[in-house]
């Protein structure tokens, strides 16, 4: 399994071969980084849609984040599990 160093590196030069802005490259490891400590630093790829929607409902209910920002969030999970895991969240 690799460490969340290893986990940031590989998010990273993804981001940087599909061209994404350095502002979107640090909001999404931000988010991801948000998600693993939420769920007590378990490794994403232990993870599914369950805690997806968990961390997404305490950003909103607990948090009271605005939706954009619930939706940043959203949007940098989307991007890990499929680009950078090469797989689905289903």
């Amino acid at each position: 399994m690799a460490s969340t160093h290893e986990l940031f590196d590989q998010v990273r030069q993804v981001l940087r071969v599909r061209h994404y802005s350095y502002e979107t490259e640090k909001t999404y490891i931000h988010w991801i980084k948000r998600f693993i400590a939420f769920h007590q630093v378990r490794p994403p790829k232990e993870m599914g849609v369950a805690e997806v929607e968990a961390f997404l409902t305490h950003l909103a209910v607990e948090q009271k984040v605005a939706p954009s920002t619930q939706n940043q969030a959203l949007s940098a999970l989307i991007f890990l599990y499929p680009e950078a895991y090469q797989q689905d969240t289903d």
